[in-house]
């Protein structure tokens, strides 16, 4: 017996060996050449790289990273890595909406160089030319924000070849920086939580928030499809089961949200991004980034597929039998929005930049019509040195403003224009947000700013007023203003401004936050004009056959005002009609 199990670990470790020499071979086959390292500061901590030099040449990069999104910053790393390798060159842009992940990738590679004595111009990219592109799939989807992965997903999930083609080298578009939550009536979320509400309080709600500019059919679309959208996202490992806020404008409380792995409320934006673009890779749907659509393939009246200029300067030609166009808002384009919006100019955009409109352009050449351009919304809570966006449900949950007399001058939770026309209102158009420990613990969106360096705070209201700047005059509004606040929440009532106290925490404990935040560019009501089909409609009333539309580059559905919430339904809902309709 001992003689057997010795020949047994005998032959154990011979297969052992020769895996080990296996994986070692592939290894040294993967990285020839020598090594170098590099580490710079990324988006969320230390960036390190190994790259791999086989005379001049790079031949590979691997890294690791510290804390970088998945949907954002691995994503852009990625791409990175494939166009320094393709290229041979680290002077390339960034990519956009991922700044200083790029910025860290890029310095740790030059690093690294540096200590090969290499300097990666491009000068060594040999041969390489950019092919040209001819695909033909079922469906094409143009932008791969929250609207396009929605739509490329429900024609892939009815068996339908899907190709997606977005601008950016990243997924997500503004999406990616949504943060309040997505807005649904008759949940089972809201039954879960003891909320009733009703399709026709939201339908109401967002056409009284619209100033009733709003098209009711695409309303009543939109209030009627959010809660098969919520049991969707439920099935694509999106849940967005955290607890229920109220937004500004709404009757009753109707702002899903998710939360991360702690139980902290989240922001919605990345995690769908995650979650979406997750489904994207498991579905097998090709997605061709760099390639900005130009124009919409059209025989006999209806719209066959799409052109689109690569990164490479190549072209891109793809033929379908349908069109989906959800390439966002034109908010990242400040010469449009003050061509439309002179009154506009100086203020600063929360946009993603690649949000530019240029569908604009190539749905005027098929004669598509459009609405409500010049609605243009401005976000109440953005911070005004970069337009980092401070969600809306952190009002909701109980923050409060004050201007810089120490005193509220609003209700918190009133629509978007009303706060915005309010702050601007106030001495330097800029106020104050407060928060208290017990949100900053509970609340993943605040721990971010906190982490940004974007908060200050202080044990005692007296000392947050101090390092707000607050004379001794303020400094005693302010501290009676809590006071007032503690008060009305205790009371259920909000003697000055009316606000809803449906908040998580009354301010009465610190420690305390604060925060300078403004009104920034936000959101795009305006846009391509759709049916309840989401059809783009010509500017002879008809539908453009094969054509279909969804997101923030349509218009109609908002109005005059978005309410917070809304733009997450908005994706979702006419993201699955115009995928299943393309799908047909």
């Amino acid at each position: 017996m001992n003689d057997l199990k010795k020949r047994i670990i005998s032959c154990v470790l011979c297969v052992l060996l020769v895996l080990l020499c296996i994986w070692g071979s592939t290894y040294v086959v993967q990285h020839e050449g020598h090594m170098y390292e590099g580490n710079a500061k990324g988006f969320g901590g230390n960036i390190a790289v190994s790259v791999y030099v086989e005379g001049d040449t790079i031949t590979d990069i691997t890294y690791q990273t510290e804390n970088e999104t998945p949907s954002v910053g691995i994503q852009a790393i990625r791409v990175l890595k494939t166009k320094i390798l393709k290229t041979q060159n680290t002077k390339i842009d960034a990519i956009s909406g991922a700044t200083y992940t790029s910025r860290g990738f890029l310095e740790a590679v030059d690093m690294a160089l540096a200590q090969a004595g290499i300097v990666a111009d491009g000068s060594n990219k040999g041969n390489f030319v950019a092919e040209d592109v001819e695909e033909t799939a079922d469906v094409v989807v143009v932008g791969g924000g929250g609207a396009g992965m929605t739509a490329a997903i429900t024609a892939a999930e009815n068996g339908k070849k899907v190709i997606l083609l977005e601008k950016n080298f990243i997924l997500g578009g503004n999406t990616s920086i949504a943060s309040s939550g997505m807005n649904a009536a008759e949940t089972h979320y809201q039954a879960e939580q003891g909320i009733e509400d009703t399709v026709d309080s939201f339908v109401e709600d967002t056409m009284k928030g619209g100033k009733e500019l709003n098209d009711r059919d695409l309303v009543r679309t939109l209030a009627e499809n959010s809660a098969s959208a919520i049991d969707w996202l439920d099935r694509q490992n999106a849940p967005l089961n955290g607890p229920i806020g109220r937004s500004g404008g709404q009757t009753n409380k109707r702002t899903h949200r998710p939360v991360d792995a702690e139980g902290n409320v989240t922001s919605v934006g990345n995690y769908l991004v995650t979650a979406l673009s997750g489904r994207l890779d498991e579905l097998g749907i090709e997605v061709i980034l760099g390639a900005t659509v130009n124009k919409i393939i059209m025989e006999n009246g209806k719209a066959t597929g799409v052109t689109a200029l690569g990164d490479d300067g190549n072209n891109i030609t793809i033929h379908a039998n349908g069109v989906v166009v959800a390439t966002g808002g034109f908010g990242g384009n400040m010469d449009k929005v003050v061509e439309l919006r002179p009154d506009l100019a100086g203020y600063i955009s929360t946009n993603v930049p690649t949000a530019t409109g240029d569908a604009i352009d190539f749905l005027t050449e098929v004669n598509a019509d459009f609405v409500d351009m010049e609605q243009i919304q401005l976000h109440p809570t953005v911070i005004p040195s970069d337009g980092t966006l401070v969600g809306e449900a952190v009002r909701g949950d109980g923050a409060i403003l004050v201007n810089r007399e120490g005193k509220r001058f609003t209700s918190e939770t009133s629509t978007r224009d009303a706060v915005s026309a309010a702050e601007i209102a106030q001495t330097g158009g800029n106020v104050w947000l407060i928060a208290n420990e017990y949100m900053h613990e509970n609340s993943a969106v605040i721990q971010k700013l906190d982490k940004g360096g974007y908060l200050i705070k202080a044990d005692t209201l007296k000392d947050l007023a101090k390092a707000m700047d607050f004379d001794d005059a303020a400094t005693a509004a302010f501290e009676e203003t809590v006071a007032n606040w503690v008060s009305y929440v205790a009371n259920g009532e909000d003697k000055e401004f009316g606000r809803d106290i449906g908040v998580l925490t009354d301010l009465s404990e610190g420690p305390y936050y604060a925060v300078n935040v403004g009104p920034g560019i936000h959101h795009c009501m305006g846009g391509v004009k759709i049916n309840t089909e989401a059809q783009v409609i010509s500017k002879d009333g008809t539908p453009i056959p094969g054509l279909f539309a969804c997101g923030e580059v349509t218009g109609g559905v908002h109005g005059g005002n978005r309410l917070g919430g809304n733009a997450i339904a908005d994706i979702v809902v006419f993201g699955r009609i115009a995928g299943e309709n393309a799908s047909k």
